[in-house]
């Protein structure tokens, strides 16, 4: 009897990634089973196409990838693809910008696809944030000036003691414009968006495309980015090391991404023929 088909969405950072950030054997191999066994695998990311295209190619994707939280649909591999590129209105990222400035922010990174745009140069921010830019310079200097097109994504990082005045600022101001997202410690970044993105949108689009039915989509995370991607899914997995409000909406949970989580739950979950692993 044929198995059916299902579309599995992978996020990458403490979800398919381990704490050292590679792909451990045992997940890596579960994966490829199941690519070979006629399932269609995706990664669905907060990160850009440069800091996730590795991961696509080590696990041999031919198939469309969801970046920015949904931002940037594209296929890596079919430029003919129907891809989807959402940005942020440049007056309103400027408006953000200008406020971060008052605020006296340490830093703020625009992104426009895998181009990169740094406020203030900082050794750290460049060697944490501005990774696998490959051929795409960085641009430093003032985003007033430097900034003129529409960015994929802002990157603010305040001090610890502004975080809470800034999210109630983009609260009060943008919310009918941006999503907003704060990261977890040790990076206390806030990680804004056009209004309406998240991984759900990517995966609807790419479910649609390869007609696969919402029941037969298994997604797997950890963090808050990752709340309408699991809700949406069919088949929503939470990490073990995910946030509890991520494994409130999951239908299941799994280990952690430090114990195959991901291999552990596609193994039992698809019957897959590990004997071929």
């Amino acid at each position: 009897m044929k198995k059916e088909k299902h579309l599995i969405a992978l996020d990458l950072d403490g979800t398919l990634l381990t704490d050292d950030k590679v792909i451990s054997d045992r997940t890596k191999q579960v994966v490829l089973q199941a690519k070979e066994e006629g399932h269609v695998v995706v990664i669905a990311t907060g990160r850009p196409h440069r800091a996730s295209i590795q991961y696509y190619h080590e696990l041999g994707l031919d198939t469309p990838m969801v970046n920015f939280n949904g931002a940037l649909i594209h296929h890596p591999t079919d430029h003919k693809w129907d891809a989807l590129h959402t940005p942020l209105p440049i007056r309103t990222a400027k408006r953000i910008i200008h406020h971060c400035y008052d605020l006296g922010v340490k830093n703020v990174l625009a992104e426009i696809k895998d181009d990169v745009y740094l406020d203030q140069h900082d050794d750290e921010m460049m060697d944490i944030f501005v990774a696998n830019t490959g051929e795409n310079p960085v641009t430093v200097g003032s985003l007033k000036t430097h900034l003129q097109q529409d960015p994929t994504s802002l990157l603010i990082y305040p001090h610890e003691e502004q975080i809470k005045a800034l999210r109630q600022e983009l609260q009060d101001n943008h919310a009918s414009m941006i999503e907003h997202r704060k990261w977890g410690a040790p990076w206390h970044v806030i990680e804004i968006v056009r209004k309406g993105l998240n991984k759900a949108v990517g995966l609807d689009k790419i479910s649609r495309y390869y007609h696969i039915p919402k029941e037969r989509i298994i997604a797997f995370g950890d963090e808050d980015n990752d709340l309408e991607m699991i809700d949406y899914a069919g088949v929503g997995v939470a990490m073990h090391n995910g946030i509890d409000p991520l494994k409130n909406v999951a239908k299941h949970i799994t280990g952690s991404n430090m114990e195959d989580g991901i291999g552990e739950f596609l193994e039992d979950y698809l019957k897959l023929n590990t004997k071929a692993i």
